[in-house]
């Protein structure tokens, strides 16, 4: 989450066979009605409408090879339709989509097999638009390339679908985009390039945190996990526990700019750190969650990496792929020279790569390779914790 003050906040080309589940609005209906009721039948199509499309987005992430799902996506023989400029639209989100795993197996990752299943959440329909809200929960199993990769890796991301209504009186899928904050998830291809406002803050001294490389392996940088001052045991368990069940103890600011950071620093409280709430002239001297109120750098992004670093909680880290178990990577993902999202290494294969768990999207044991994957031209910090 970006601070609330400081920071800023071609499978699919034509139809998807639904058949007669799926029951049209008539004309009339669609011209007369302000507030036009759909049947259950028609809000189970609208949810197979976005599962076709996100399960082909991720059946074009498994490796050469693979048994991979019907492109249902593709089967044009009638219900919803998706517009001509969607269609091509998804066809070029496969595309560039091939283009990530390739990227991915550059780094030494691949996976075998997918699932992807999609809910139906809200329903809203008014005249001729028809605004779907789902849930998606996709895994990913990894392939044993190195050996040492977990099972799988999981998440769970909010979609909006619009729909509108032809004169012939059927529907057609003529916009999709995620509603979470925070990274895109891996079967989701880069959106068009866009400006951004750069970050403004106050000149009092903070200690900013170096940029990390990328490049895999890395030199060796061990980390002591048990019998110190902190337990990173605890940290990871804590925060794979939550991934997609929120801790009711804590308030959650997926609405107010994201929930990494403050689910970051739950698993840090987890572990032994200690909380800050006494305040002195300097600036981001706190770190607290409390019932009244609560630290800019517990929830904030850029305000964690200035409080961490400049408290000497955390020391800068050459390579992101040196991270170990409760170790942090942030990213800037527009390289604006603010940093967008906050994540912790939960678990780390014995060849050196590091799987990260984090809210906005909420995900599970992600690997880093498929992040920098996903972003690779992104700006990349990494702490040790």
């Amino acid at each position: 989450m970006k601070s609330r003050t400081l920071s800023r906040r071609c499978s699919t080309l034509a139809a998807v066979a639904l058949s007669t589940a799926l029951l049209p609005l008539s004309a009339a209906q669609a011209a007369d009605a302000p507030n036009t009721q759909v049947t259950q039948a028609t809000t189970d199509a609208f949810g197979r409408v976005a599962d076709a499309v996100l399960t082909d987005r991720t059946a074009a992430l498994l490796a050469p090879g693979q048994s991979r799902p019907a492109r249902t996506a593709m089967k044009a023989t009638g219900g919803v339709r998706l517009t001509a400029a969607l269609s091509r639209t998804e066809g070029t989100a496969l595309t560039a989509l091939g283009a990530t795993r390739s990227r991915l197996a550059a780094l030494g990752e691949s996976y075998t097999a997918a699932d992807t299943d999609v809910t139906v959440d809200s329903t809203k329909v008014r005249e001729k638009k028809a605004v779907v809200r789902v849930t998606e929960t996709t895994t990913l199993t990894y392939a044993k390339v190195r050996g040492d990769e977990p099972a799988t890796t999981g998440f769970r991301a909010h979609h909006q679908l619009t729909f509108t209504a032809r004169e012939d009186g059927t529907w057609q899928l003529s916009g999709m985009r995620r509603t979470d904050k925070g990274p895109r998830q891996i079967n989701e291809p880069a959106p068009a390039a866009g400006g951004q406002l750069p970050l403004t803050r106050s000149p009092l001294a903070i200690i900013e945190a170096p940029k990390a490389a990328t490049t895999y392996p890395a030199p060796a940088n061990p980390k002591q996990l048990t019998g110190g001052t902190y337990n990173y045991a605890a940290m990871a368990t804590y925060t794979e526990k939550y991934w997609k069940n929120y801790n009711p103890a804590y308030r959650k600011y997926n609405s107010l700019g994201g929930d990494c950071t403050n689910y970051l620093s739950q698993g840090l409280l987890a572990g032994g750190w200690k909380q800050i709430s006494t305040v002195t002239p300097e600036e981001y001297d706190t770190w607290y969650y409390a019932s009244n109120g609560t630290a800019d750098a517990w929830i904030g992004v850029n305000e964690w990496s200035w409080f961490t670093q400049t408290a000497k909680r955390t020391k800068a880290l050459a390579n992101v792929y040196q991270m170990d178990v409760g170790d942090v990577m942030q990213v800037d993902f527009d390289k604006d020279g603010s940093k967008d999202h906050s994540m912790m290494t939960t678990y780390r294969s014995t060849s050196g790569v590091p799987y990260l768990t984090y809210h906005d999207a909420d995900t599970y044991r992600r690997s880093l390779s498929s992040i920098i994957a996903s972003y690779p031209t992104s700006s990349y910090y990494a702490y040790r914790t």
